[in-house]
């Protein structure tokens, strides 16, 4: 599979980055007023306020993949009623 060995070799050339699309800029982008809102309501701002956009895009995508992950092994399990009383690993 010729685009594969490719795009694996891209990924060995940039460290293991690969530019992302326009789209997931634009996804990056749009998901920064519903974090800056989260944020701003659990008394956070003051933390991020002047952190680099590189950096909130680097906080939204390690989210978003752990969410989305999750809800990929769950698939094909029977759900239950889940609550947030499990402790938080950090």
């Amino acid at each position: 599979m010729r685009c594969l060995d490719r795009g694996e070799a891209i990924a060995t050339e940039m460290n293991g980055m690969i530019d992302k699309t326009a789209r997931e800029i634009q996804a990056l982008k749009d998901a920064r007023r519903p974090f800056a809102e989260a944020i701003t309501e659990l008394g956070l701002m003051p933390v991020f306020h002047d952190r680099k956009p590189e950096d909130i895009a680097q906080i939204i995508e390690a989210v978003v993949t752990g969410y989305v992950d999750s809800m990929l092994r769950q698939a094909g399990v029977p759900e239950r009623t889940g609550t947030f009383n499990d402790p938080i690993p950090f």
